[in-house]
């Protein structure tokens, strides 16, 4: 029988590790997360595949190329028995020409504690518009 308030417990502090490599500018700590075959969804419809692909869409980031980038946790939902975790977070940015910031969320699945999945949603003046997926019917 497994226990799910540690089971709760453990996914949490995944989450927290995970956004806290982010805050600490730390990419050898956040790849440290990711499954081999890991998918990350970006914002703006860009999706890498696999810890490689991972790392370089990150690099940017990490490297300083858009200012300093923190992640501050508003809200944290898991759900222990699927793995699954959502995290609505304040992001800010400190640039050149001042601060700014947005606010959205990611959700998050885990397996085995790595993070095999990674879908990036934020709130936008104007919203995205793509194409729908093959296969798959638009509402």
């Amino acid at each position: 029988m497994t226990d799910p308030a540690g089971a709760r417990a453990t996914l949490e502090d995944l989450v927290i590790r995970f956004t806290d490599a982010f805050n600490r500018d730390d990419l050898d700590g956040v790849m440290a997360f990711m499954a081999e075959d890991a998918i990350y969804d970006e914002f703006n419809g860009t999706r890498s595949r696999g810890k490689a692909a991972i790392r370089e869409a990150f690099v940017p980031q990490f490297r300083g190329d858009f200012g300093k980038v923190r992640f501050h946790t508003e809200d944290l939902f898991v759900d222990a028995s699927s793995g699954k975790a959502l995290i609505r977070w304040r992001c800010t940015l400190e640039t050149r020409r001042g601060p700014a910031g947005w606010r959205g969320l990611d959700i998050l699945h885990f397996e085995h504690g790595l993070l095999t999945e990674k879908h990036t949603y934020a709130k936008a003046k104007v919203p995205l518009l793509s194409e729908p997926e093959a296969g798959r019917a638009t509402p």
